[in-house]
């Protein structure tokens, strides 16, 4: 068995019954399920939702992308093993200790498999909310060049890099291209204003003004449950990208949602405790594998600059990563899954295989 063979890579092309097109993103495919069979599976399973919710199966890859760019290594491997299991093992503690503390459900129905979830479709706010704990990253470059104000929020001199910020900062931007609202550009994931959510909340997607706070409370409670958990751990949450839905429950109540996934090293920047209080920074997240791009190629501005795409989607086709690299990354992963869950993540010899038998077999969702 190689590693090649243990990476889920291709997860569009699995034979799920579905009369939609299978929509493929960055690392995870969503498969909407026919209205026959979401019915079906609300009765025979008890979901808590409207007996006509469409659902869908969610199945992460272990594919990687940083810059925009989906990246693959010597060998024939097309991501990294293990990855997508401890994103989703990571993502399932957070939303279970969410619950516990009566925060707020997500849009995950059930688990048959480490890589797959069975999801009901929500309505998206349209905003990515992020919450900084810590100054690094594209806002201590800005703060850097002389830059004092973060999505209307003034910050104070004399920060210095990856500093820990006076008070918890949330700076939105736009999820997807908006139209027509005064002052945020036709661009995605521009920064945006509390002032501009306020003005326009409909266009974001918002029922009412008052779920802005009521996301701004979740946001800040989740953001806090994760921080302490990881401190228990000696490990720093830094910063987090959460995302946010409306869903219908089964007595027809509309209610907010944590959407996509939360806490997790794509989403996320991890920092280790006792090396930071040593004066450095050993990163839990993606951010090391950004790193190790920009140390890798000669000329690291393809991967800064937006307006290099073409150069920079060249380098990730035409240049496989040392295996030791994605090995470093899968280490990365699937250590701090195995500290935040205190499970270990068990590497499957065929996921593919595994994932069919249980839809079938549990599920009765394969097309045969």
């Amino acid at each position: 068995m190689s590693l090649a063979d243990q990476v889920l890579a291709v997860n569009d092309d699995l034979p799920i019954r579905t009369d939609q097109p299978v929509h493929s993103g960055k690392v995870r495919s969503v498969y909407w399920l026919t209205e026959a069979d979401s019915r079906r599976l609300i009765i025979e399973k008890g979901y808590n939702v409207k007996p006509d919710a469409p659902l869908a199966i969610m199945v992460i890859s272990d594919r990687i992308s940083a810059f925009d760019c989906i990246w693959h290594g010597e060998g024939g491997m097309k991501g990294v093993p293990g990855k997508g299991a401890a994103l989703n093992a990571i993502s399932n503690h957070w939303f279970q200790l969410f619950r516990d503390n009566g925060l707020a459900d997500s849009h995950i129905l059930d688990i048959p498999h480490p890589f797959v979830w069975i999801v009901q479709k929500a309505k998206p706010v349209k905003i990515e909310a992020i919450c900084r704990q810590y100054i690094t990253g594209s806002m201590w470059r800005a703060y850097d060049k002389g830059e004092r104000a973060f999505c209307g929020i003034e910050v104070p001199e004399g920060l210095s890099k990856d500093q820990k910020l006076p008070e918890l900062l949330i700076t939105p931007s736009t999820k997807g291209i908006l139209k027509g609202i005064p002052g945020v550009p036709e661009a995605d994931d521009v920064n945006i204003t509390r002032r501009n959510i306020e003005d326009n909340y409909a266009a974001f997607n918002f029922s009412s003004p008052a779920d802005i706070d009521r996301y701004e409370t979740l946001l800040k409670d989740g953001f806090k449950v994760i921080s302490n958990a990881l401190a228990k751990l000696d490990q720093i949450f830094v910063d987090t990208k959460f995302e946010f839905g409306y869903v219908t429950d089964a007595e027809g109540k509309e209610k907010l949602i944590y959407m996509d996934e939360v806490g997790t090293p794509d989403s996320s920047r991890i920092w280790d405790g006792a090396a930071y209080r040593d004066g450095r920074i050993v990163e839990n997240s993606k951010e090391e594998f950004r790193q190790l791009l920009l140390n890798h190629f000669p000329d690291p501005d393809i991967l800064l600059n937006k307006d290099r795409m073409d150069e920079r989607e060249a380098l990730a086709r035409d240049n496989a990563l040392p295996q030791e690299v994605l090995m470093q990354v899968s280490k990365v992963y699937t250590g701090i899954a195995e500290k935040i869950t205190g499970q270990p993540i068990h590497l499957s010899d065929n996921p593919k295989a595994e994932i069919i038998d249980i839809l079938r077999s549990e599920y009765d969702l394969i097309a045969e």
